[in-house]
């Protein structure tokens, strides 16, 4: 997710912005998303709802409806989906058309490199991959080690229950992806609260929307202010090599991608993946007491939750079949990736979380062009943070009845509100505030 110039429109653009300007077309203003629009971001606690591996078996390219003169597809094949992801010559991913530009403030021009073609997409992501090699990724792993302790300890300290979500998923990303990009601490209140809000389309897309413009309205901000006297992060960086290379705007959408994309999927999956472990001991004991074991535990929780449910949207360029479907110039393609890394070509029994399983491919991270920038940094993350947690709470436990938790509604990154956890077994002088375990 990063800055979407002008340059890029081509006849889709030209296209839409007709239909846009003959109906008032602007996709922010969408207060409802139709129900039939919204199946792949409904589920039933970890799992996809069932017409989703229904759709798959039978037609794993399948069309929702239509919308804005163009039919709306789902892909929901492992093969099928990664064909379409791949495919950065058949689909745009420009999303501008479908945006109201009249009177638009620098804040909404600011999109990102999900949503960003080549030649655009190929110069400015090449600004922000020597910033995510192994290398200098390394130079991350004490910083993380010592914030995942600290968390810990802040935590240990509410017992002997209190909320992981709160007290550890949100503040441990949050934290790295400050500390990545060079944000001071004055500048990091405003993005606290609205990672959530801008993925959540239960208020239709303008809610999203909302959120999302004034989000970007603090990082042009903070850009500005880095502009002139750069810090020691990835902002700053990227500043003191390239200077006048990339405009504010530009430079904006980087680090709001890269903030959005590093904090908020994270801190779903250390969340939902302490709720999965939680159902399953046995993990949650290797963790705690093979290192080997984690790195094929991290692997399996990405495939099977699926927190980033759908990629970003593909525009068709041109007519063409796609596994037997007559797709149309113009239509739009939602792959669902929950669906995806479900699909039983894979292997037997994927609809099941198995800590022993040998690993498969997975398209949690996408793949493609638009593959993301930042996997081996999340991957990094949730090693060090779920095996420190099950080393220091080894009697961890959910404090709540399974059926009271509350998850995101119709979300594109999934997650669960609060998750009430028994630090430790209760014991003399302890109040036990849980209920099931």
């Amino acid at each position: 997710m990063t800055g979407v110039t002008a340059r890029v429109a081509g006849w889709l653009g030209g296209r839409l912005m007709v239909l846009g300007a003959r109906s008032g077309l602007d996709v922010t203003r969408m207060q409802v998303l139709p129900k039939r629009f919204t199946l792949p971001l409904r589920r039933e606690v970890l799992d996809p709802v069932p017409e989703l591996a229904t759709r798959r078996e039978t037609e794993p390219v399948s069309r929702l409806g239509r919308a804005f003169g163009m039919n709306v597809w789902i892909v929901t094949g492992y093969h099928e989906a990664r064909a379409v992801l791949m495919n950065s010559a058949a689909y745009s991913n420009d999303l501008r058309p479908l945006v109201a530009s009249e009177g638009s403030s620098e804040a909404r021009s600011i999109g990102g490199l999900g949503f960003t073609d080549p030649p655009d997409h190929t110069r400015l992501r090449r600004f922000l991959t020597p910033e995510f090699t192994m290398r200098r990724l390394a130079r991350l792993q004490p910083v993380i080690t010592d914030l995942v302790e600290r968390q810990l300890d802040e935590l240990e300290a509410q017992g002997p229950v209190a909320d992981l979500v709160s007290g550890f998923g949100f503040p441990v990303p949050f934290q790295v992806i400050c500390e990545l990009l060079g944000l001071p601490e004055e500048d990091r209140t405003p993005f606290h609260h609205l990672g959530p809000a801008r993925f959540d389309m239960s208020r239709g897309v303008a809610g999203a929307f909302n959120s999302a413009d004034q989000a970007r309205e603090s990082v042009l901000e903070v850009v500005r202010r880095q502009r002139a006297e750069p810090g020691e992060g990835l902002i700053g960086g990227i500043i003191r090599q390239h200077g006048d290379a990339l405009t504010d705007v530009e430079l904006a959408g980087l680090v709001d991608g890269v903030f959005l994309g590093g904090y908020e999927t994270s801190a779903s999956m250390l969340a939902l993946g302490t709720l999965a472990l939680l159902r399953d001991p046995e993990a949650l004991a290797m963790i705690r007491e093979d290192d080997a074991a984690v790195d094929g535990i991290v692997e399996e929780l990405l495939r099977y939750l699926g927190v980033v449910q759908v990629a970003f949207p593909r525009f068709a360029r041109e007519d063409h079949e796609l596994f037997g479907q007559q797709v149309k110039r113009g239509d739009l393609l939602a792959v669902s990736l929950l669906a995806a890394d479900r699909d039983e070509i894979l292997g037997e029994g994927l609809e099941r979380f198995d800590p022993h399983r040998p690993k498969v491919p997975h398209l949690a991270f996408g793949q493609g062009l638009h593959r993301c920038v930042g996997s081996e940094l999340a991957r990094m993350e949730l090693r060090i943070s779920f095996r420190a947690l099950a080393r220091r709470f080894p009697d961890l436990g959910l404090a709540a009845d399974p059926t009271s938790l509350r998850f995101r509604k119709l979300s594109i990154v999934y997650g669960v509100e609060a998750l009430p956890v028994r630090l430790w077994k209760a014991g003399a002088g302890d109040v036990d505030q849980g209920g099931a375990a």
